[in-house]
């Protein structure tokens, strides 16, 4: 039970605190000006962080097992939003949580959890670094291109204007090609504050899901999804994130990948990331949509944290101890 518990970190527990808390008091009116204006410096600084996060170095050395960087990308961009299209064909899969679980299938693979599950598993830790560093760099690109072509022609999201592409380049991309050039002198702050940057980063994902979820509620998010629906997007969520293990999984004894660089597909390749998707959804769709689009990531975040850790544990304790 404490092991379980322990899967329940402080970030999700304030995550769930932020999505009752503007459920309760959602931010009305002039606030809600002022609360977007600070959401945008959020996403802004966040990426930037991203960007000044970035090693060079990273994307040097990755390019060196290129099959095994290609599988996770294949499966992060490619497997993922055809299992999203076929979810979200089900009769009873539709409206916003079609929405929701088709742009949960193309974002990008998380960094910390996949390095940190890779590590536990005894897998191949410098390969995920490399991988879980090129999927969140590419999707900073792919993830809004395939959003327009999946999602429009899918019907659940009305594609990608002039003004959303200005807005994509002008939030996520300059903020983050500007911190990877100013690396070289502000590299080495970001390396000691370590946890000043992560509070800044989490605190500003934070602020978006408080923003979202808030024009959300006052929409009337929770008048419009019913406990049923809920339960139905928890199960979608395992669905999807079962089918990616075993895909994954496959997929690495096809390859015939050695087993550490199997379980770097297993866990990069199945997971999907919330400190990308939440920005990105407040850039991507609309103020009133977020909140809506939001839960089935939030859903799947906690789900992917229980099932890899679980999964993480199993392989350590099957893997040869090191000499």
């Amino acid at each position: 039970m404490r092991r379980f518990l322990a899967i329940f970190e402080p970030f999700v527990l304030a995550l769930l605190g932020t999505v009752l808390l503007a459920s309760m008091l959602p931010v009305r009116g002039q606030a809600a000006v002022v609360a977007d204006v600070l959401t945008t410096a959020g996403i802004v600084l966040l990426f930037f962080l991203h960007g000044a996060k970035l090693s060079r170095e990273a994307i040097l050395d990755g390019a060196r097992n290129w099959r095994l960087h290609l599988a996770v990308l294949g499966t992060t961009f490619v497997l993922f939003p055809l299992l999203g299209l076929g979810l979200v064909s089900l009769p009873f899969v539709e409206g916003p949580m079609a929405a929701g679980l088709l742009f949960l299938t193309l974002l990008p693979s998380t960094v910390q959890s996949s390095i940190a599950f890779t590590a536990m598993a005894r897998g191949n830790v410098a390969a995920a670094v490399c991988s879980a560093s090129f999927s969140n760099l590419l999707g900073i690109f792919v993830t809004p291109a395939l959003v327009a072509l999946v999602m429009s022609r899918s019907g659940t999201h009305g594609g990608i204007s002039l003004d959303s592409i200005e807005t994509i380049a002008l939030q996520l991309l300059l903020p983050f090609a500007l911190g990877h050039f100013l690396r070289p002198w502000i590299g080495g702050f970001v390396s000691r504050h370590k946890q000043l940057v992560t509070l800044v980063d989490r605190g500003s994902i934070l602020l978006v899901v408080y923003t979202a979820f808030s024009a959300a509620v006052v929409e009337g998010l929770w008048s419009r999804v019913s406990g049923p629906e809920l339960a139905l997007l928890a199960v979608s969520c395992c669905v999807l994130l079962g089918a990616a293990l075993g895909l994954t999984t496959l997929l690495a004894r096809l390859m015939r990948l050695p087993r550490e660089d199997a379980i770097v597909l297993l866990f990069c390749g199945s997971k999907k990331s919330l400190a990308s998707g939440v920005p990105m959804a407040g850039v991507l769709f609309a103020p009133a949509q977020v909140g809506a689009v939001l839960l089935p990531l939030m859903l799947f975040h906690q789900i992917q944290l229980i099932a890899c850790a679980f999964i993480a544990r199993r392989a350590s304790g099957a893997a040869p101890q090191p000499a």
